[in-house]
């Protein structure tokens, strides 16, 4: 009877995914009665422009909250302040030979001012997206269904 085969540690240690956890999401403002959100665009490495929600990691000792309201402001330039948890996207990807499970909280905001900076060595872009264009706009699946559940909120406090 033979034992059953181990693999060493270092094996193992290669298979294990690296738990990351982010926070941002879509600040609203509204000019003449139309909603819009600020979106971010970031080459991707086919250098396409993809749009997304502002997202970053969170700093120790920060709250998710407090992340998304310095993550929006950092990427977008816009002051915003949280009116609703919208939800969690997660998803996993390599990076420098890493597998990496992101966990991203995103919020519903209201601009404070709307005024945006691409000073963000990250992006690209900025823009202020009609929420009704967000679904053909967004890259992402799931910041579309976070889009999608922004309206839903915004249409039960109008």
């Amino acid at each position: 009877m033979s034992e059953p085969s181990v693999r060493p540690p270092e094996s193992r240690q290669r298979h294990r995914a690296t738990q990351e956890t982010s926070a941002g999401g879509l600040v609203v403002r509204t000019v003449d009665g139309r909603a819009d959100g600020a979106l971010i665009g970031r080459l991707d490495r086919r250098g396409r422009l993809r749009w997304s929600l502002p997202k970053g990691h969170v700093e120790r000792g920060e709250t998710t909250e407090q992340a998304a309201v310095r993550e929006v402001a950092e990427e977008t330039g816009i002051s915003g302040r949280i009116t609703a948890r919208l939800g969690s996207v997660e998803y996993s990807f390599t990076a420098q030979g890493k597998r990496i499970h992101k966990r991203v909280h995103h919020f519903l905001m209201v601009a404070l001012d709307d005024e945006l900076s691409d000073a963000d060595v990250e992006v690209t872009e900025v823009a202020w997206v009609p929420l009704a264009e967000m679904n053909h706009r967004l890259a992402y699946a799931g910041e579309r269904r976070l889009a999608r559940r922004a309206v839903e909120l915004l249409a039960n406090t109008a």
